[in-house]
């Protein structure tokens, strides 16, 4: 299992722009959650310029397949989207967390 990251450029003015598809846009977002593939996700503040969202399974697909059917990309508001693996180090569940890589106890 690893974690992917879901990046999302957003047109400008999204907040307001994006009130039409919302209700769609997290209705898929709560699927993904109930199925165990998202993680996380939110939009970015100050500026309000994108979002991130994480998955988590053993490849990209799930967050590649959001992105695809997110009303969001679908009608516009996103002008870049892309996936990349992030490995974790602290937290959730690391394969090696700091104090192993330290050697601590």
């Amino acid at each position: 299992m690893g974690y992917f990251a879901l990046f999302y450029e957003v047109v400008d003015n999204f907040v307001e722009r994006r009130a039409a598809f919302r209700e769609e846009h997290l209705k898929l977002a709560n699927e993904a959650n109930r199925r165990g593939e998202l993680v996380l996700a939110g939009a970015l503040a100050e500026p309000a310029d994108g979002a991130l969202i994480i998955f988590r399974g053993e490849e990209a697909a799930a967050a590649s397949r959001f992105a695809e059917n997110d009303p969001y990309v679908r009608n516009g508001l996103v002008k870049h989207w892309e996936v990349r693996p992030w490995t974790v180090v602290v937290g959730g569940e690391a394969k090696n967390k700091i104090s192993e890589i330290r050697g601590d106890s």
